[in-house]
């Protein structure tokens, strides 16, 4: 049963490995023996990232990427399978919602910042999009690998202030179904493609919404309480097992699904 979990000896590139998600994904990771290849656009940071992964006496490799650009993708592949000979899981967790995307409480769709509308839509799919085209073929060419994109509790029902990142997550929710089907139909069923959808958690982009400058709860925050029945924020941890488990042979039949880890809100109606 122990094995059936195992995500031993895999070599799973993580996007936005620097960041708070990807690099708690890549540290849970390399407790569970993966060996994990950092991939971001700051050199310098990700060293920091691969220097704490090591530390922890796993094996892990830094790669400086752009996930919006498909060249710069396609040479990291090079790199990695230079070094490993394979890849065997992707997670798209680079992404995210940006402040010129995001409404304030009195404003409408007619105030939104265009600009900030294509670039957070444009991040979010295509920056999921680009690596799966990438890395997903390394995958069909060998006949294995798994790959986890991230949607939101935004793609399930309309969520205030938000709409470009909205509509990019739901985007994303397709994408991953889209993508499970072919890849399944075309290249057999060792190829894999699910999605987690976090609940809310306590982050960089959206602290100021959800937390008040003394730590109490915004009006934003007490809504979501409202509607989530174990009545917190999640962990950031709390997202590792679910990742760890669709990319074991645990979840072998499982392909096109979408995983909420969110407290129960995207079952509560509320009432």
């Amino acid at each position: 049963m122990k094995d059936l979990f195992s995500i031993k000896n895999k070599v799973a590139v993580i996007t936005g490995a620097s960041g708070v998600l990807g690099g708690s994904l890549a540290k849970s990771f390399i407790e569970a023996g993966a060996k994990v290849v950092a991939l971001g656009r700051n050199q310098e940071t990700l060293d920091a990232r691969v220097k704490e992964l090591t530390d922890l006496g796993g094996e892990a490799l830094a790669v400086e990427a752009n996930v919006m650009n498909i060249e710069s993708l396609e040479a990291a592949v090079v790199k990695i399978k230079e070094k490993y000979g394979s890849i065997d899981i992707l997670l798209n967790i680079a992404g995210g919602n940006i402040p010129t995307a995001t409404l304030s409480p009195e404003q409408s769709f007619f105030d939104m910042n265009m600009k900030g509308w294509a670039e957070v839509t444009d991040l979010n799919i295509n920056g999921t999009v680009y690596p799966s085209y990438v890395f997903g073929k390394v995958m069909a060419e060998q006949g294995s690998g798994n790959i986890i994109n991230i949607s939101s509790m935004a793609a399930y029902s309309a969520i205030t202030r938000v709409a470009g990142y909205s509509a990019a997550k739901s985007a994303i929710t397709n994408f991953t179904q889209w993508l499970a089907s072919d890849l399944a139909l075309k290249f057999g069923d060792k190829i894999r493609v699910n999605a987690v959808a976090p609940g809310f958690f306590i982050g960089d982009q959206n602290r100021a919404i959800l937390l008040n400058p003394d730590g109490s709860l915004t009006e934003r925050s007490k809504k979501v309480m409202a509607k989530t029945p174990m009545q917190r924020f999640g962990e950031v941890e709390e997202l590792s097992g679910v990742v760890q488990f669709l990319c074991s042979e645990a979840a072998s039949f499982i392909t096109g699904a979408l995983i909420p880890v969110d407290g129960g809100f995207s079952a509560f109606s509320g009432v």
